[in-house]
């Protein structure tokens, strides 16, 4: 713990370093005043209710990722999820647009343009996103737009997009000259504001209103640490192909001849397959909340069995986060061109032949990592809907009712307990800090100073040989 608040005392005597650390706190406080900041024309009380009624579906989920902004119906409502949603969208079309994939391959030159189209997309997709939200606004019972028309419209469009262009902004000036991943920070900045309000609901359920006991209490702080370990352990986790380059006489050098070898994360995804797979699945549930879907007998029974806690939903949510990791990890990773590029610079693996044997070999590899990363996310997902919901086998078929005999109630109906950090939202928090707490390291060892860490280095501090 010592070597810890050392490191963290060497972050603010470098000059450069204590000026990024401040900067990027400085651009997280901008984003959460604008986080106050009300979409004009909207009766905030209405949306709000409205809201509570909708929270279990996708505007929840939403939600997540715009830090509370949807819940207040802020400028920052759309937050930076279209941004997001245009990178995803641009690294697809890398694979099918040969001009996409030829500025990927042009180093820093070829990344700063696709940074644009990613921009001009996220502006367009926000003004989309915009108009479809102050119609359907509109649209809505309760009187939730206090002067419905055209003006409306266009200020609601205007604002929106405004303020995600804004946070578009913010994120790069973080990235460029502060600390860590901008756009990934303001995700973190967004969850991690609702960490006050987490301690104080456990407060008053275990010390006030004595809705939970003592040992739930601890039974909720046990898991929410081993979940942490969990993520902790396994976003680190990697496997290591060996690879050995031959000697090469280049003029008067002679280069290669060493041993090396190439990482492959376990979760080599990171979020985007929860990202995708949550999406889809929280559509359902905000359908089955509309009139006209509740007024169907077939189409509301089949939406009742995709809610939350059902077995329906839990083995469409398992499949679509390892579908969605097999098709992300294909996109960002190509064996054939990984293998490509080790025998042009005289690499292979032991064992294994170059070329096609040593594509099949990397990606039988990648292809059982993927599925324990996909498995991995997907119990990590699952937790809350487990402590909250639990499983209801109950209603299967056939096999329901003495499943509903013998099967503990906590593991049928939950423990209806509330995690207040869900697994996606942990993912980020935890990813995202472990990220950024290594780019200071980095910066800290380029220094000469100790890191956080015991294996950052022993390069002994400047000021500590006095």
């Amino acid at each position: 713990m010592q070597k810890f608040f050392d490191a963290l005392v060497n972050v603010f005597r470098i000059p450069d370093l204590r000026r990024r650390v401040l900067f990027t706190l400085a651009i997280l406080a901008v984003y959460r005043l604008g986080g106050h900041v009300p979409t004009p024309g909207i009766d905030l009380v209405r949306w709000e209710e409205f809201f509570e009624r909708n929270a279990a579906g996708i505007f929840g989920f939403f939600d997540l990722f715009a830090g509370g902004n949807i819940r207040r119906l802020t400028v920052f409502a759309l937050g930076i999820m279209p941004y997001i949603t245009s990178s995803i969208i641009l690294q697809l079309l890398t694979v099918v647009i040969p001009h996409l994939e030829k500025l990927q391959k042009e180093g820093e030159l070829g990344r700063r343009k696709i940074t644009q189209y990613t921009r001009y997309l996220t502006v367009i997709l926000a003004v989309v996103q915009s108009f479809t939200i102050s119609q359907g606004l509109q649209a809505m019972e309760g009187n939730i737009v206090i002067n419905p028309g055209i003006g409306f419209t266009l200020l609601t469009i205007m604002s929106l997009t405004t303020g995600t262009a804004f946070i578009m902004w913010l994120g790069e000036q973080i990235t460029e000259r502060g600390v860590g991943n901008g756009m990934s920070l303001i995700i973190f900045a967004g969850i991690v504001v609702g960490l006050p309000s987490a301690i104080e609901n456990l407060y008053r359920n275990v010390f006030i209103t004595r809705e939970w006991s003592v040992v739930t209490l601890i039974v909720v702080l046990v898991v929410m640490v081993g979940v942490v370990a969990f993520i902790v352990l396994v976003e680190r986790g990697e496997r290591r192909i060996p690879v050995q380059y031959a000697k090469r006489v280049v003029g008067r050098k002679v280069m290669g001849g060493q041993s090396t070898h190439m990482p492959l994360k376990v979760n080599a995804g990171g979020v985007i397959p929860v990202i995708f797979a949550s999406s889809i699945l929280a559509l359902p549930q905000t359908l089955a909340t509309m009139p006209w879907a509740r007024n169907t007998p077939w189409l509301d029974s089949t939406l009742a069995a995709i809610r939350a806690g059902e077995p329906l939903y839990v083995v469409l949510f398992v499949a679509a986060i390892i579908f969605f990791c097999f098709f992300y990890v294909s996109i960002i990773f190509n064996p054939n061109e990984t293998a490509d590029n080790m025998r042009k610079y005289g690499g292979f693996i032991p064992g294994i032949r170059p070329g096609k044997s040593t594509a099949d070999y990397i990606n039988d590899i990648l292809s059982k990592i993927t599925v324990v990363g996909g498995l991995y996310l997907a119990v990590l997902c699952l937790i809350p809907d487990l402590m909250l919901h639990g499983i209801k086998l109950q209603h299967l078929p056939l096999i329901g009712g003495w499943m509903d005999e013998y099967f503990p109630r906590f593991f049928l109906d939950g423990l209806n307990v509330q995690f207040y950090f869900g697994g996606t939202s942990l993912l980020i928090v935890v990813g995202v800090a472990m990220d950024t707490v290594n780019q200071v390291e980095a910066q800290l060892i380029m220094r000469h100073y100790e890191g956080f860490t015991p294996r950052a280095g022993r390069i002994r501090g400047r000021r500590s040989s006095m």
